[in-house]
Formats: C-alpha cells, sequence, structure tokens
C-alpha cells in the first residue's frame, strides 16, 4: 500500500495530480512532468537529509495512486501532507494510507507529532479530521505553531497527532479486534 518514492512512478503521479480536482491541494506543484521528476528528485533528496518523510501510495494491484508525505521535520515533530488522484477518491485507501504512514512515523522513525493545517474554510476536512479519534485541535495548545501558520492571515486551523495518544487508540483498537475475533 505504501512505498518509498523512486523516479520510474512520475508519469502516472503527474497525470493524476494534474487533475483540476486534485492540483489545488498539492504542496509541490508541478507544471510538468519534467518539473515533476524534478520536484520528486529533491524529495529524495530532502528524505536522505532528514528534512522529509514520503511515501507513494499504491492500490491493490501496485499502481501508484497518489503520496503521503511528512513535511518541515524539526524536533521530531512534522506537517502532513496527502494527496490522491481522483479516480480513486472515496476509495478507502486515503485512511488506509494514514495508518500505515503514522505506524511507520510514530513506531519506526520515532517522531513524536503529526501536525495538520486545515482551511478554516474547508469544513469538510475539519470535521472529517475530527472524526478521527486520535487527533485533537491544537490552536490552544501550540499557539506558537498556529500563530505561524496564520502569521499573514487566520486562514489555518492546527490539528495535531501525538504518538501516545496514537499508541494507546492503536493498542485498545487492537485488543477489541483480537477480543471480537475469540468471541
Amino acid at each position: 500500500m505504501l512505498k518509498k518514492r523512486d523516479l520510474n512512478e512520475c508519469h502516472v503521479l503527474y497525470e493524476l495530480m494534474a487533475d483540476p480536482a486534485v492540483f489545488p491541494f498539492v504542496r509541490h506543484k508541478a507544471g510538468s512532468v519534467e518539473e515533476f521528476i524534478f520536484l520528486t528528485k529533491q524529495t529524495l533528496e530532502a528524505e536522505e537529509n532528514g528534512e522529509l518523510i514520503s511515501r507513494t501510495i499504491l492500490d491493490e494491484w501496485g499502481n501508484p495512486i497518489g503520496t503521503i508525505n511528512l513535511f518541515d521535520i524539526q524536533e521530531n515533530c512534522g506537517f502532513l501532507g496527502t494527496w490522491i488522484g481522483k479516480p480513486y477518491h472515496g476509495k478507502g485507501y486515503n485512511q488506509l494510507a494514514k495508518e500505515l504512514f503514522f505506524n511507520e512515523l510514530f513506531f519506526e522513525k520515532d517522531i513524536q507529532t503529526i501536525f495538520m493545517r486545515i482551511r478554516k474554510t474547508n469544513p469538510r476536512s475539519e470535521r472529517a479530521a475530527l472524526k478521527i479519534p486520535y487527533v485533537s485541535l491544537a490552536n490552544e495548545t501550540r499557539p506558537d505553531i498556529y500563530q505561524q501558520l496564520n502569521a499573514l492571515e487566520d486562514v489555518y486551523n492546527l490539528f495535531q497527532i501525538e504518538r501516545d495518544t496514537y499508541y494507546m487508540y492503536t493498542a485498545r483498537h487492537s485488543s477489541l479486534v483480537e477480543e471480537a475475533m475469540e468471541a
């Protein structure tokens, strides 16, 4: 479902990213396949330098369908960025990719906090974030980051996922699944 990024998938990912339903929400926008290849090379270098973590999201047949990233890593914290091609929207890929990525970040990479910035004009994404049991609104608990995000204009709400909260959720959830299977 997730794999390390590589240049072989650039053409397919570029076509998915260029869709008008996806393009506005991509952090690193590219105007051509060549530019997307260049940005992917930069992403690979940035990951080697510990500045970000980037994975390709795959469908069940191993086709690239989007990317999931942790940007701006500092002090074991970073910002989540995800996009999935329009043909794959609403099919459960986003949630599964996030769970796999969070497991890697928290349990293999020693990340402590994942931040998400969501535009205040995007209530759909806000509601979706608040439905996730291990996500919390961080506007007041992280005022320094919240003010930094909104330095020029009050645009974003800040959400966070703490490693301990995520761990407690996954531990409880897995024990409930095990109990249900034993019953």
